[in-house]
């Protein structure tokens, strides 16, 4: 009779390095099924799309490389997981199961409950290791940043030296990045994927493109090159959060006297937005269903009854007329990824000026993340749309973020090239353009660019008093509470200033326009 065999299962975790149930399953000896489940039920999901399978295709490629060096290939199903799992078994006798907890969408969630009552039912031990710096059944939000600063530090797994190979088993072609089974969002110009892209990106980050990362991280034009762009990659693991994180403390350690000046305090900035990146994973890990539900239910239903389709699809296809948001979108349309405070001021134009729920306008740039992480991506929906009930209201002015970071219209008209003849006291405003003598341009808004679908002050305006509304009605502040107990900061807690109460009228004095 063959040996049993064990199933390395990846997901979103596409490395041989630094990956703890590979690791451990090399170690055991017995023949080794490293397997990735394409599931066509998953890419069915509102949140799902072709750009995140371009990045995938790319990883998949790369760990089928670094697996063949080991001794085997990786093994692709096509299937759902379960199935899969009981047919492996079938035809390999199946003793252990190495996998990453996945800390994922509700789908995901409800999928690894199914795999650990399978693995019950047919006798598998189920072996999951934590991923990322999260604590799986966190008994409080007190003890987890102890834990993950300790996870950080410690040793980075090796890669494993060999695998023992399984012999003949049955494999799908790997479906390849047009396969309609991934849906038909447009494309654009992707970022590249893969483990040896994640090196080059990490390696010229640190020695190079953080030296000016404080200043430009909000500029539109300037951030792409001066961010790091390894969210994709840790999003879908061609790279570990530990990995980074030792990466940016060696990399601080080898700095000479002069590069301090420059490196220091923007790979410190790096590093904390490391940590909260892990943050943010953990309270979707606590708390599931925020994906779902707004974080303080007295929330719930507030913008769903009052929803404009035509709004709506201005703001996705970049034609609200406000060019600074549709310069914006059109940009993450085109290349799936923009920095943070403009994905933000998308979030809060819809959310506000335009009043559309955070669910459905979430499923929308999920698709066009290339970095789509579901723990950062519906943890900042509901603290940007106003909906978590323990944090501050940020309500961006879109046509103040305009003047303050593309000052010179430079963005706007390289993805608004409607208003690229325009004068520069107009381009952030363009409907108060009005032609000279010696303009020989024909610009004529509503008809070559769209005029606002929106006063974007006066909707502001009546969002912040509908939002203020509930959280001065009854029980609001004891609900809020017990949300900052289960999901709240602790270490910026102990910074807070007490809050004073608001003088009589000053309520919105609050919530103030970003």
């Amino acid at each position: 009779m063959n040996p049993a065999a064990q199933i390395v299962w990846f997901k979103r975790d596409l490395r041989v390095n630094d990956h703890a149930p590979l690791l451990a399953a090399s170690y055991s000896g017995a023949p080794t099924i490293p397997l990735y489940i394409v599931e066509p039920e998953y890419w069915k999901q509102p949140f799902a799309s072709r750009r995140h399978w371009h990045f995938i295709h790319d990883c998949l490629c790369d760990l089928n490389d670094d697996l063949e060096k080991l001794g085997q290939r990786l093994i692709v199903r096509v299937g759902d997981a379960c199935e899969v799992i009981k047919e492996l078994h079938q035809e390999h006798r199946v003793s252990d199961l190495y996998v990453h907890e996945e800390t994922g969408n509700l789908w995901t969630y409800h999928r690894d409950i199914a795999v650990q009552n399978l693995c019950l039912d047919e006798g598998i031990a189920l072996n999951e290791s934590p991923s990322n710096g999260i604590v799986r059944r966190l008994r409080s939000r007190d003890d987890w940043s102890k834990i993950r600063n300790m996870r950080m530090a410690e040793n980075i797994r090796p890669k494993p030296k060999s695998l023992t190979q399984i012999g003949l088993c049955k494999a799908d072609v790997l479906p390849d990045k047009g396969d309609p089974m991934f849906g038909d969002v447009v494309i654009g110009n992707v970022q590249k994927g893969g483990r040896k892209q994640a090196i080059v990106d990490l390696r010229s980050f640190l020695n190079h493109r953080s030296r000016k990362y404080l200043y430009h991280i909000s500029a539109p034009d300037l951030s792409e090159y001066h961010c790091s762009r390894l969210s994709a990659h840790l999003a879908w693991g061609s790279l570990s959060v530990r990995e980074v994180a030792q990466s940016i403390a060696k990399r601080r350690a080898q700095l000479s006297p002069e590069e301090k000046n420059s490196f220091g305090r923007n790979l410190t900035a790096f590093g904390s937005r490391l940590a909260w990146r892990c943050h943010f994973v953990q309270k979707i890990e606590d708390q599931p269903k925020i994906e779902t539900h707004c974080m303080h239910p007295a929330f719930e239903g507030l913008r769903l009854d009052e929803h404009n389709d035509a709004h709506f699809h201005a703001w996705a296809n970049g034609q609200t007329g406000y060019p600074f948001v549709d310069a914006c979108m059109r940009n993450l349309t085109a290349e799936g990824w923009i920095t943070f405070r403009m994905r933000a001021m998308l979030v809060s134009f819809a959310s506000y000026q335009l009043w559309l729920d955070w669910r459905m306008t979430g499923h929308h740039l999920a698709g066009l993340f290339t970095d789509y992480e579901p723990g950062i991506h519906y943890s900042q929906l509901q603290m940007q749309s106003g909906v978590t009930g323990i944090n501050a209201m940020r309500v961006y002015n879109p046509i103040k973020q305009s003047m303050e970071h593309d000052p010179k219209g430079t963005f706007i008209r390289k993805w608004v090239p409607e208003l690229e003849n325009i004068r520069g006291e107009f381009i952030h405003e363009p409907w108060k353009y009005e032609p000279t003598l010696i303009d020989d341009s024909r610009f004529v808004l509503g008809k070559d660019y769209p005029a606002p679908i929106v006063d974007q002050a006066a909707s502001a305006r009546a969002a912040k008093l509908k939002i203020n509304d509930v959280r001065n009605g009854q029980q609001f502040r004891k609900v809020a509470n017990a949300v900052f107990l289960k999901l709240g900061s602790r270490k910026s807690a102990l910074k807070r200033k007490r809050p004073t109460k608001p003088k009589s009228g000053t309520q919105l004095s609050l919530f103030q326009d970003k």
